[in-house]
């Protein structure tokens, strides 16, 4: 991976409402693989707060944990991001 593509994984892992999956998706990681990352690239009381902000509840990480009327795991941004696969499908 890229440090364009690291930093791209660890934006889209830090909003809430992109999910685990759609990580997987666009660049093949598992979640344990982005905890992993995630850990080794932020600094421990960030890695600590964004697991504690993952598993609380409040975020939609995971795509049964999420609400029903959140139909898409686009952020508002994504358009204007020129190497996302998941824009352009």
């Amino acid at each position: 991976m890229t440090s364009i593509d690291i930093d791209r994984l660890i934006e889209m892992a830090w909003e809430d409402r992109t999910p685990f999956e759609a990580i997987k998706i666009q660049f093949g990681v598992t979640e344990a693989d982005v905890i992993k990352l995630m850990r080794k690239e932020l600094k421990e009381s960030s890695f600590k707060r964004w697991r504690k902000r993952v598993n609380s509840g409040v975020s939609s990480k995971h795509l049964n944990k999420r609400s029903e009327e959140i139909k898409r795991f686009k952020s508002s941004r994504q358009k204007i991001i020129s190497n996302n696969k998941i824009s352009k499908r």
